[in-house]
């Protein structure tokens, strides 16, 4: 028996849009065709969101939708679409469902036989998995460390074990006490690349042992949003400390 659901192109469309995780040059001609085109973008944050159009001078209805809303809003989103709307969603930065908004919908699209239109782009992970020089032939994404002290202890151990690249964001509150729980936990000898305000004025990557950049932690002025790389697998050996700056 075929359980699998009939997509059906209907009168409407639903589009998931990537938008520039800081500079607004990276965004794709096709991105802004769409959001130009659409009835509405469902926005993350429509205030930012606002702002990207307004720079592209886009006038197209903003409606929120974001991670304490999708649930309540997903259903009539999609009986919208099905009625013949356009609808376009996009995060604050970056590739929808990416440690943001968008698994849900796509998954409810999908299953109410809505075939979504996904328009790539730049995204924080994909740029890091490039810059981090850290081996990527294989490696896995984990969004962001737990808070609580237990759990946290957990995520790095599972690191450690990984045999390949892990990527994980961090915020700019707590990547002093990150850096030295990786040298820690995951290993002293732990290659260790740390993305900072990616395609930004301020662009910096830096890349050295675990214990190199925890002795940075307490030293430095975090700001910014962060990607950080870890590789703790066979390789791994203690290079020097890079910074690399732009």
């Amino acid at each position: 028996m075929n359980n699998e659901v009939q997509m059906s192109d209907c009168g409407g469309k639903l589009y998931l849009v990537s938008t520039p995780i800081g500079n607004l040059e990276d965004i794709t001609l096709r991105a802004l065709n769409v959001l130009k085109s659409v009835d509405l973008i469902a926005a993350e944050d429509t205030r930012h969101t606002r702002q990207l159009l307004t720079h592209f001078d886009i006038h197209t209805k903003l409606e929120s939708f974001h991670a304490f809303n999708e649930h309540r809003k997903t259903a009539g989103l999609i009986e919208q679409i099905r009625n013949g709307l356009k609808v376009a969603s996009v995060s604050d930065a970056g590739t929808p469902s990416i440690a943001d908004p968008g698994f849900f919908l796509v998954r409810e699209a999908v299953r109410a036989g809505i075939r979504p239109e996904v328009i790539p782009g730049v995204s924080a992970l994909t740029f890091a998995a490039t810059a981090s020089a850290l081996p990527v032939d294989k490696f896995a994404f984990l969004a962001f460390p737990p808070v609580k002290s237990g759990r946290r202890r957990k995520f790095f151990e599972e690191i450690r074990h990984e045999g390949k690249t892990v990527f994980f964001f961090e915020s700019p509150h707590r990547i002093a006490k990150t850096l030295p729980e990786i040298s820690e936990i995951v290993g002293p000898g732990a290659q260790v690349a740390v993305i900072r305000e990616a395609t930004k004025l301020h662009e910096e990557v830096i890349r050295g042992t675990a214990a190199e950049l925890a002795a940075l932690a307490g030293v430095r002025d975090w700001r910014g949003e962060f990607v950080i790389g870890v590789y703790a697998g066979k390789e791994a050996d203690g290079q020097d400390i890079e910074e690399e700056s732009c």
